[in-house]
């Protein structure tokens, strides 16, 4: 790898997580990267430049599919990177339970297509954003690195090939790969399909937020910033061929995050009604990060209370992105 000016490639940078480490990314001096990331999207639903705005003209941008072999490796030859930080994913469980293609289209041959490339182009670094999804549920205790992989969704199935697709490269090739499995992010920009901005949503239409069964189900919520942090930090010290946990140890069942919102925005407990609940619904998702916290020395900033204040009132002062 070059001493200095090395280029990193961010695919899914216009998404709710990619565009968090972009930004993160433009606004850290790092020695010996260059200044200046290439970010590739497809821009679909999900994909927002909006939410590069405030570092307008400090990025190079390519809007691409990562499936298109040619345009993939056109990007490739032109940048010659170092570093790929891949996000770019379909990423609703509720869309993969009503059509899986397009998650095994992008999650599966797209990662697949930017190792093919990055293989040719001699990348020195590959860093894969997994999820906690596909080690499945745990009704007790926590996953860790070494736990086996079962998902239970369309959707975590395909993020679970793209992982082992990854680790197999890993395996095979030598490739010069991490992988990182964040659990649920929350935070300003985040598309109005997750919990938490359906929940805001909701509320300011006038309506009652919904909730899957009884709001039974638990997931472990890290800021979009915080997450940003970690896989900047793996990026920089994380050991090849490594996987990494990042999670912020903090819980909550999904009822109690609709009402922390309900009380944050003012209205009444009560403003949420109970929904059929999604098929396969997975009841807990918790991990272990010890490994970075400890190896790397990354701790979560934003408490959740702090997080969904934060980003309660970005949405409040954001409400015509919200209802685009």
């Amino acid at each position: 790898m070059k001493k200095n000016n090395k280029k990193v490639l961010v695919t899914g940078g216009a998404g709710f997580i990619g565009s968090a480490f972009v930004r993160k990314l433009r606004g850290h001096f790092i020695a010996g990267l260059r200044n200046v990331p290439i970010v590739i999207d497809k821009l679909t639903y999900a994909g927002d430049l909006k939410r590069l705005v405030e570092i307008n003209g400090q990025f190079k941008f390519y809007k691409a599919d990562i499936c298109n072999k040619d345009a993939v490796k056109s990007i490739f030859l032109k940048e010659r990177p170092d570093i790929v930080v891949h996000f770019a994913a379909e990423t609703h469980v509720d869309r993969s339970i009503s059509n899986a293609s397009p998650f095994i289209e992008t999650n599966v041959k797209g990662t697949q297509v930017l190792l093919d490339a990055s293989r040719k182009f001699n990348v020195k670094k590959f860093i894969f954003i997994s999820t906690d999804e596909v080690y499945g549920e745990i009704a007790n205790g926590k996953f860790t690195e070494k736990s086996p992989i079962k998902p239970n969704s369309p959707y975590a199935a395909s993020k679970a090939a793209a992982d082992l697709l990854v680790q197999a490269y890993i395996r095979t090739y030598k490739f010069p790969a991490i992988i990182v499995r964040p659990c649920n992010n929350y935070g300003p920009w985040q598309f109005p399909e997750k919990l938490i901005p359906v929940a805001i949503a909701s509320v300011l239409k006038g309506g009652k937020v919904p909730v899957y069964a009884k709001g039974q189900n638990i997931r472990e919520w890290l800021y979009v910033d915080d997450c940003a942090r970690g896989i900047l930090k793996i990026m920089q010290q994380g050991k090849i061929g490594e996987i990494y946990n990042l999670g912020s140890g903090i819980e909550s069942k999904n009822i109690n995050t609709v009402k922390f919102i309900l009380q944050y925005l003012g209205v009444s407990q009560s403003r949420y009604k109970f929904v059929k609940d999604r098929p396969g619904h997975d009841i807990r998702y918790s991990l272990n990060s010890s490994k970075l916290k400890e190896e790397l020395i990354w701790h979560p900033q934003i408490s959740f209370k702090e997080g969904l204040r934060l980003t309660v009132n970005w949405y409040l002062k954001h409400k015509s992105w919200l209802f685009k």
